[in-house]
């Protein structure tokens, strides 16, 4: 806990936990403890003795009125952090009032980037690092997480072709709005002008640019603030505030309250706290978070395939697609696409060499929609001609149906179901067909809401039942074979708003993944139709997705 192993001395205006070790710590024996290079940065690394692969970082980050204290007040913390599987960073930075704002956040900056570009020797994941800091530290440590990418913040330190950006914070009463300090510390009149160069009616603009409430975006990292209701230093509405900002710009952020509780936690409150922080960072971090390969076609800005990992977001790679509408995951590493202008469809190896492909001297006009099938054959629909047709691997056509229902940019995706059936989303006319080999119609969906919801895929289930993706509310429903919805898994009635899903990709105990098209969003639902994650992917518009299996 935050209380044991070491001395606890409360440093004047912080009153944080910010002891002092003239020795060198005792270190279990499974965990390895690198004390910062001489001449290097200021920041000693914790991390576990027998650990295999890539583990998530947690960057440790003293208080003391940004006057005082040291790295090694995180010691025990950081042993903890180890003994969890995590790398833990003890990081010092330049204090007042010799040097004041923006130092130590230029400091703090430079240790995360440090931190990454040191990730492979560490053994640390670069995508999962998190901060956590006490006071003066959770102050730096909300920095951290709000102001990702501000080059005023990011001082000039090496490493510049890193980022700084953490993927989580946790702050024990770090102050957010320092321009309502005074009156509400008992220290606040003293510190505040050594930290940032006047009082406030003589450095407002450093009040300002050092307060985390005034850099709150969209953007923010996942957040959780741990404060005590009769704290005399940092006052509890400071992250009360926060919360409240944080929440209405759609941010993921927690308040955990403890009633009582003074600054410096001891006792019951520091283990509570101790308790909340490992179960925060497990939850963003994630000692065990599997990294799957998710391909997603972006009909959007940039015109691509990107394969991302999932959850994280990490861009592996990126093939132009032409603005293309649908790509799918094969075996061995290829991947087949659309090329929508350029009219063709292609299937290209893990090299990203073009293997195969089908295109304007086969006749295409305007592929919408490849699925490679079980037989090796290709099912391809033409938006502009309305016709679907299989073809082999010698670019015969095997099967085909062609209707005017389907013509002038009225078809989306199409989908081979395992009964050798063809699902068609009839887009403009808001219906799902399907298809038997001889060319009937077998059966239809429409939407209760009319033309408007505008189906873009449907996929057949195990159970008979089919999943239909739509628009204007966003929403996935899984009709049965009468045509009746039996429920809707996400948007529509739920609490989870979407706006245009397209893509949809049913995933093993009933979960999905879904690319929420005008909302700009990634999303992966459980059976319950609980967000388990989601990824805000800015100007991509993303039409198709496939999970790498």
């Amino acid at each position: 806990m935050f209380s044991r192993h070491l001395l606890i001395l409360l440093v004047g205006a912080c009153a944080s936990l910010t002891a002092q070790t003239r020795t060198a710590p005792s270190i279990p024996d499974d965990v390895i403890f690198e004390p910062a290079a001489k001449g290097g940065p200021e920041v000693d690394i914790l991390r576990p003795r027998n650990a295999s692969g890539l583990r998530p970082a947690v960057l440790c980050i003293h208080g003391g009125g940004f006057r005082a204290g040291s790295r090694q007040s995180y010691v025990p913390l950081g042993i903890q952090l180890a003994q969890r599987g995590y790398v833990a960073a003890l990081v010092d930075y330049r204090l007042a009032p010799r040097s004041q704002f923006p130092a130590a956040v230029h400091d703090v900056k430079a240790a995360v980037r440090w931190v990454r570009a040191n990730a492979a020797r560490l053994g640390a994941d670069p995508d999962r690092i998190g901060v956590t800091g006490q006071s003066a530290g959770g102050t730096l440590a909300l920095l951290l997480g709000l102001t990702a990418g501000n080059r005023e913040l990011e001082g000039y330190g090496p490493h510049q072709d890193q980022s700084s950006r953490v993927a989580a914070v946790v702050s024990l009463y770090g102050a957010t709005d320092f321009t309502k300090s005074y009156g509400a510390s008992v220290d606040a009149a003293d510190v505040l002008p050594q930290f940032l160069g006047g009082d406030l009616a003589h450095a407002r603009a450093e009040h300002l640019k050092a307060s985390p409430l005034y850099w709150v975006t969209p953007d923010a990292a996942p957040i959780l603030s741990i404060h005590g209701t009769r704290d005399r230093y940092v006052a509890y509405e400071q992250s009360v505030w926060l919360m409240e900002r944080l929440h209405s710009a759609g941010a993921t952020a927690e308040l955990a309250t403890l009633e009582g509780a003074d600054h410096g936690f001891k006792g019951p409150d520091a283990e509570q706290a101790e308790r909340l922080l490992f179960a925060f960072f497990d939850k963003h971090l994630g000692i065990a978070k599997e990294e799957r390969t998710l391909l997603v076609a972006n009909h959007g800005s940039g015109g691509e395939v990107v394969a991302i990992s999932w959850p994280s977001g990490r861009v592996l790679w990126r093939v132009p697609n032409h603005n293309g509408h649908d790509v799918q995951s094969l075996a061995d590493g290829h991947v087949l696409y659309t090329l929508n202008p350029v009219k063709r469809v292609v299937e290209m190896d893990a090299a990203h060499q073009p293997i195969w492909e089908y295109g304007l001297k086969e006749g295409l006009e305007h592929p919408i929609s490849a699925q490679r099938l079980s037989n090796g054959n290709t099912l391809i629909g033409d938006a502009k001609l309305g016709k679907v047709i299989e073809v082999d691997r010698a670019k015969k056509v095997v099967w085909q149906y062609a209707s005017p229902d389907l013509a002038d940019m009225r078809l989306r995706e199409v989908r081979r179901t395992e009964s050798g059936t063809t699902l068609i989303a009839v887009e403009a006319a808001g219906k799902i067909i399907e298809v038997d080999r001889a060319g009937k119609i077998v059966w239809t969906f429409e939407s209760p809401d009319g033309q408007k919801r505008r189906p873009y895929m449907a996929v057949r289930l195990a159970n008979g039942n089919t999943l239909v993706s739509q628009a204007d509310p966003g929403e996935v429903v899984e009709v049965n074979p009468t045509g009746k919805i039996v429920r809707s898994l996400v948007g529509g009635h739920s609490e989870v708003k979407l706006a245009w899903v397209s893509g949809i990709e049913p995933l093993p105990g009933g979960g999905l993944l879904l690319s929420d098209y005008t909302g700009r969003r990634l999303i992966e639902i459980d059976a319950s139709g609980k967000i388990v994650h989601q990824l805000h992917v800015g100007n991509w518009g993303i039409s198709s997705i496939s999970l790498v299996q």
